[in-house]
C-alpha cells in the first residue's frame, strides 16, 4: 500500500515539475517577444524612388486647375457610387445629416486646425496610419485630388492616431521622406477627438463634411479618386434620412 502511495506521489511530483518547466519556457518566450522592437514600416519602400503602388491609381490624368469643378463628368447619385464600390463601403450611417462635432487639432508643422473654421466649403477627413498598407495605396489618389482641387474648394485633413507603431515622430518622418504629400497631415491622440471620429477602428476611413458643417457621408476602406470625387459631387439630400 505504501509503495502504491509512493508511486502516486512520484507521478504527481513529476507532472508538477513538467508543468512548471512548460510554464517557465512560455514565460521566457513571451519575455523575448516583448523585448523585440516594434516593427515600423519604412516609408522609403512605398514612396521614394520606385513608388511601387502609384500604378494602382486607375488612370493618369492631366493636372486640373484648382479653380475648376471637383469633377467634370455628370453627377452620380450616392446609390450608384455605393453600388460600384469594391474596396470600401458606407460607414457611420447614424451620423448622416447631423452636425459634425467640432474639434481642434495641430498638424505636424505646428499649425492649428478647427473644423468649424472650414464652414462654407466641403471637408474631407481621412483616418490613416503609416503601417496601414491600404492607407498607403490610397495616398496617390489623395495627392491627385489635392492637385486637382484647390484649398479654396476643399479642405483635406489626414488624421493619424498615435499608437505603438504610429508615433508623431514616425508620421513626421514619413511625410518628410515623401514631400509629394501635399495635403494637411495631423498626428493626435484618439482621446482628443469627439465621436464619431473617436469610434474609428478600421482604416482607411473617411468623413465627408458638407459646406454647412453636416456629416454628408462616411466610408470605411480604400476609396479611389473617382469615387471620392463622385461622393463630393453627389446631391446632399440623398445621403440624409
Amino acid at each position: 500500500m505504501f509503495e502504491m502511495f509512493d508511486r502516486r506521489e512520484r507521478t504527481i511530483i513529476g507532472l508538477a515539475i513538467s508543468i512548471s518547466v512548460v510554464l517557465l519556457i512560455v514565460i521566457a518566450i513571451l519575455a523575448m517577444v516583448n523585448q523585440q522592437p516594434v516593427e515600423q514600416i519604412q516609408p522609403e519602400q512605398y514612396f521614394d524612388k520606385s513608388l511601387p503602388f502609384v500604378p494602382m491609381v486607375e488612370s493618369p490624368r492631366k493636372a486640373i486647375k484648382p479653380s475648376t469643378d471637383v469633377i467634370a463628368s455628370p453627377r452620380m447619385s450616392l446609390s450608384d457610387v455605393i453600388r460600384s464600390a469594391r474596396t470600401w463601403g458606407p460607414a457611420y450611417q447614424y451620423w448622416y445629416g447631423k452636425s459634425a462635432p467640432d474639434f481642434t487639432v495641430t498638424d505636424i508643422r505646428g499649425q492649428q486646425h478647427k473644423l468649424s473654421d472650414y464652414r462654407g466649403k466641403p471637408v474631407l477627413i481621412i483616418f490613416w496610419a503609416t503601417w496601414c498598407r491600404p492607407c498607403l495605396v490610397e495616398i496617390p489618389h489623395l495627392i491627385e485630388l489635392r492637385n486637382s482641387v484647390g484649398e479654396d474648394k476643399l479642405a483635406m485633413l489626414a488624421i493619424s492616431y498615435i499608437g505603438p507603431r504610429n508615433s508623431t515622430e514616425t508620421v513626421k518622418r514619413f511625410v518628410a521622406a515623401n514631400p509629394i504629400i501635399n495635403y494637411t497631415v495631423i498626428s493626435t491622440d484618439v482621446r482628443n477627438m469627439p465621436r464619431p471620429y473617436s469610434l474609428v477602428t478600421s482604416i482607411p476611413s473617411s468623413f465627408f463634411i458638407d459646406p454647412q458643417g453636416r456629416i454628408k457621408f462616411a466610408t470605411s476602406g480604400l476609396v479611389s479618386l473617382d469615387a471620392i470625387k463622385a461622393i463630393l459631387q453627389a446631391p446632399l439630400e440623398e445621403s440624409y434620412p
